[in-house]
């Protein structure tokens, strides 16, 4: 059995390459709603944000960059989550 690689995705804040799991996936389902995936398994479109870094946040925020990426508007609640989850790191 081949042993799995490690999964490199990029930040849409900072455009920097990294580990999976140094990343915060935002998902939107197929129902149009934005989530924040914490399995990173959910079905949808999705971009990652550093889960280490808030001025990924608020530039990927400034900019509309996660609106782009997901083809929809964020909402507030889901913001002041990742700001929440963010903080905690």
């Amino acid at each position: 059995m081949k042993a799995k690689g490690i999964l490199i995705r990029k930040c849409i804040g900072c455009n920097e390459r990294k580990n999976k799991n140094e990343l915060i996936r935002i998902c939107r389902t197929t129902s149009n709603s934005v989530e924040i995936d914490l399995t990173y398994k959910m079905e949808g479109r999705g971009a990652y944000i550093c889960n280490n870094n808030l001025t990924c946040l608020n530039d990927s925020i400034k900019f509309n960059k996660i609106s782009r990426a997901l083809k929809v508007e964020i909402p507030s609640e889901i913001v002041t989550e990742l700001q929440k989850r963010i903080d905690k790191f």
